[in-house]
């Protein structure tokens, strides 16, 4: 089984303004509402691509009401801890340049991570848990190394998709899958990725301390593979972007959803960076049919 942790998720409220004006009265255009949450975002893409899964975490208020009502919408089943407090809102305002307001995250009670951990204790051998996201201020900032040495002990695939300080605490850890950009990957390393080559060799870096999979996102410039056996750089199909939010949350459920079904990383790195791309061409995530139709777009190279 899959499941997804999202420990702050979020109702993502995006706006579109023509001319916006800062400090003066702005009328939207159009007007959309998502579940949203890194892990959330997994759920909905890897249920998308035919994978059933369940979406773990925290919600609370009329906006985690609402969450749950979407994922039922889409038939994807969720076991979140109930919390006092409301879920958070965050804004993407569209205009020229896009600009993000998010919310704070809500308190979490240690009650109420113990039910968490009670949750993940319950996943079983060889299950996967995709942990993603930022980790709210009221949490341990070491919640996601609890989580992975809760899954090695029971023989869950951890992948882990977070940046800063949550991801640096994860090196040395046995993880099955990790998605830095090359911007995170250079924090990672206290260093600045310029070319291909230097995130090819951070990638394995990280792979060589307990990443089973890497995968490298570089915007524009196409993405790498790193495993222990096979490394790959692929380009990125060409399309308008309208949509930011989401496209490494796609790239890691494609990959996943792949692997589960075929076991052939070179296809389930393929399907990653079409998931991706998918989501960048489309307003929201993306579908099967907008991954399917980019697929033979993403050329592959063993390096």
């Amino acid at each position: 089984m899959i499941y997804t942790c999202t420990l702050n998720p979020s109702v993502d409220y995006v706006l579109r303004v023509q001319d916006f004006q800062l400090g003066g009265l702005n009328r939207g255009t159009e007007s959309f509402y998502y579940p949203g949450g890194k892990g959330i975002n997994v759920s909905r893409v890897l249920k998308r691509l035919g994978v059933e899964n369940t979406a773990l975490g925290f919600l609370g208020g009329f906006t985690g009401s609402f969450i749950r009502q979407e994922l039922e919408k889409e038939n994807i089943q969720h076991q979140f801890v109930e919390i006092s407090g409301t879920t958070r809102i965050n804004m993407k305002l569209k205009a020229d340049e896009e600009t993000e307001l998010n919310g704070p995250g809500i308190p979490i009670s240690k009650q109420q991570m113990d039910e968490l951990f009670e949750e993940i204790q319950r996943l079983q051998e060889g299950d996967y848990l995709v942990a993603a996201g930022s980790i709210p201020s009221s949490i341990p900032d070491d919640i996601y190394l609890q989580i992975a040495h809760e899954c090695q002990k029971k023989g869950v695939n951890l992948v882990a998709d977070t940046s800063s300080a949550a991801l640096k605490a994860l090196i040395g850890t046995k993880l099955f899958l990790v998605k830095p950009n090359h911007h995170e990957l250079g924090e990672l390393f206290d260093t600045s990725i310029e070319s291909q080559e230097d995130a090819i060799h951070y990638a394995k870096e990280l792979q060589q301390k307990g990443a089973e999979n890497v995968i490298i996102s570089m915007g524009g410039d196409g993405a790498i593979f790193v495993s222990d056996t096979e490394t790959y750089v692929a380009d990125v199909p060409k399309g308008k972007v309208k949509n930011t939010v989401g496209s490494g949350d796609s790239m890691v459920a494609g990959f996943v959803a792949s692997y589960i079904q075929h076991g052939d990383k070179r296809k389930a790195f393929q399907q990653a960076v079409a998931s991706g791309s998918a989501t960048a061409f489309s307003d929201d995530l993306c579908t099967s049919t907008e991954v399917a139709s980019l697929l033979e777009q993403v050329r592959i190279q063993q390096v």
